[in-house]
């Protein structure tokens, strides 16, 4: 058994793959740079996972689970694109490195202005 493969769906791999985009959007719903519209499409996730209403009704065995499991992870996939590169970059890096969660640095882009009242 010199090369086993290793499927991107199989159950360990799945699980970390869950837990890592639930610990980064944590962090970005946290983070201030992520703008507040974007930051609501986890909850609407969580609204349809919650709601009696589904695409494939709960009671069936299996299908009704994969249903919400699905629409779960194609949310967070998508807060995940929604949400500013840098943002993403980031915070990947600092779960990565271990690092407790701060907010981003600020990006450098300043307005400067001068008030005058007249």
């Amino acid at each position: 058994m010199a090369g086993r493969v290793t499927s991107l769906f199989s159950w360990p791999s799945l699980f970390r793959t869950i837990a890592s985009h639930v610990g980064l959007t944590v962090r970005l719903l946290r983070e201030p740079a992520v703008p507040s519209l974007t930051k609501v499409l986890p909850f609407l996730a969580l609204l349809y996972v919650i709601s009696p209403l589904d695409f494939v009704p709960d009671f069936l065995p299996v299908l009704g689970q994969l249903d919400d499991l699905g629409v779960i992870l194609l949310a967070l996939e998508g807060f995940t694109r929604l949400c500013p590169t840098e943002a993403v970059e980031f915070h990947r890096a600092a779960m990565a490195e271990g690092r407790r969660y701060n907010p981003m640095p600020p990006s450098g882009q300043v307005i400067d202005v001068e008030f005058r009242r007249q």
